[in-house]
């Protein structure tokens, strides 16, 4: 029990287990005086419910894992209208048919117990220490089963698990990413070495297992750093990389590569996101923040021209690659920065349609939006994951000409706090 100080006495304060959810039935309420005798105070009343999830509370990933799934989409279309409610009016949030194993990305950290016991699973919130997994109720089911037996190889091969405290040991991690539509499977171990012992019997051990797994990785993380992945890759098997459908384009997906981990509610967000541009098929539209190309390579269907950029130089590779995996002509890319590169078209007299803009998580800086407002499209479709920095960065909008049409909330990650929101803006002239 935890004691809390009130004035000159302390009250005590119940303490509960994360992993289990708690709701009050009812409150009694009795009277003593300092004397002993009857006065105010309130008796709780508390019922448990055991989690779904055996670690829920321990890793943070999942904080609305036992609300009712209606209750979840309630609370997020709550949020959304509240902050977006001065700009316009929010539509109902779209859900998902199964809430469950949505996510095509998965990492599992690997290290070991006291005893030597080999662990694979994740970081508790906030801190390194690993909370053990071996399977999550929003990660795809083959990548849980293709970790598993992986830790179980590391046994069976006698590798160490890398110590982050001493630096030793040699594996690190593991990455999974699937695709939802061609069911190719990605692999990448993560080791603190290039070499890995007995590596061609340990990935014919892992095919063996899983014949479903299309490449295999060998990644390179030398460096004490939090960051997962090394520069340094070597391909033990396969491509090196998968490919999936999005919105009836193909993209190819390599380890480092920027793709959304729920395929199934991204159809329907960059639907939703082209929708809201209204292209005719004449617009000249700038893809800001292009990753690898995929917003740009879906508009490209109903627009004229479509100026794709994005700073990070391996991104732009990957999506160059998908324009001519997919015969697309009208899309040029450029390696820059997005907000740069508006304000020097606008200053060599060009324009733009539309913008469409899909930042991080913690929005656009005023510097960005200024370089939209001064390049004028007639339209911006501002994609967010956030719409707490996306309330602010709709205000310096529509302070600066654009007035916001309708937003929409799409649940990409379900159990999860998170919500992702499009919002289709109209410059006020128009």
């Amino acid at each position: 029990m935890a004691e809390k100080k009130t004035g000159k006495k302390f009250v005590q304060k119940p303490k509960f287990r994360n992993e289990k959810k708690y709701k009050t039935d009812k409150t009694e309420v009795k009277k003593y005086n300092t004397f002993g005798k009857k006065k105010a105070e309130k008796k709780i009343v508390v019922k448990s419910e055991k989690s779904l999830c055996p670690v829920h509370g321990k890793c943070g990933g999942c904080q609305l894992l036992d609300m009712p799934y209606e209750k979840q989409l309630k609370q997020k279309q709550k949020q959304v209208n509240k902050l977006l409610k001065p700009y316009c009016n929010t539509e109902k949030i779209i859900g998902m048919e199964n809430p469950f194993h949505y996510r095509n990305k998965v990492h599992a950290v690997f290290g070991h117990r006291k005893d030597g016991t080999v662990i694979s699973g994740i970081y508790q919130q906030g801190t390194h220490f690993i909370v053990p997994v071996d399977e999550c109720l929003i990660e795809d089911k083959r990548a849980d089963a293709i970790i598993r037996d992986i830790r179980d190889l590391l046994k069976s091969f006698k590798i160490k698990t890398y110590n982050e405290d001493t630096g030793y040991g040699l594996f690190r991690h593991v990455l999974v990413r699937t695709g939802h539509h061609s069911g190719q499977v990605m692999v990448v171990l993560v080791l603190g070495s290039p070499i890995l012992p007995s590596k061609n019997n340990f990935v014919k051990a892992l095919r063996k297992l899983h014949p479903e797994i299309t490449t295999i990785i060998l990644n390179v993380n030398n460096q004490k750093t939090s960051m997962i992945l090394g520069e340094k890759e070597t391909v033990l098997y396969g491509k090196g990389y998968i490919e999936d459908e999005l919105c009836g384009h193909i993209f190819r997906i390599s380890s480092k590569s920027f793709y959304q981990v729920n395929t199934v509610q991204t159809e329907k967000l960059y639907t939703k996101a082209i929708e809201l541009a209204g292209l005719t098929g004449k617009e000249r539209v700038i893809d800001a923040y292009c990753g690898i190309g995929t917003i740009g390579l879906i508009a490209s269907d109903k627009a004229k021209e479509v100026i794709s950029v994005e700073l990070n130089p391996d991104a732009v590779k990957d999506a160059i690659v998908n324009a001519k995996r997919n015969g697309t002509k009208n899309v040029r890319f450029y390696q820059n920065d997005a907000g740069v590169f508006m304000r020097q078209m606008a200053d060599e007299g060009e324009s733009a349609d539309v913008v469409f803009m899909d930042p991080p998580r913690s929005g656009s800086d005023e510097k960005f939006l200024s370089s939209v407002v001064t390049l004028n499209p007639k339209r911006v479709v501002y994609v967010s994951c956030d719409p707490t920095t996306l309330a602010r960065d709709l205000k310096y909008l529509t302070k600066h000409g654009y007035s916001a049409v309708t937003a929409v909330p799409v649940d990409m990650f379900p159990a999860t706090e998170h919500v992702e929101t499009v919002v289709g803006l109209q410059r006020k002239d128009t």
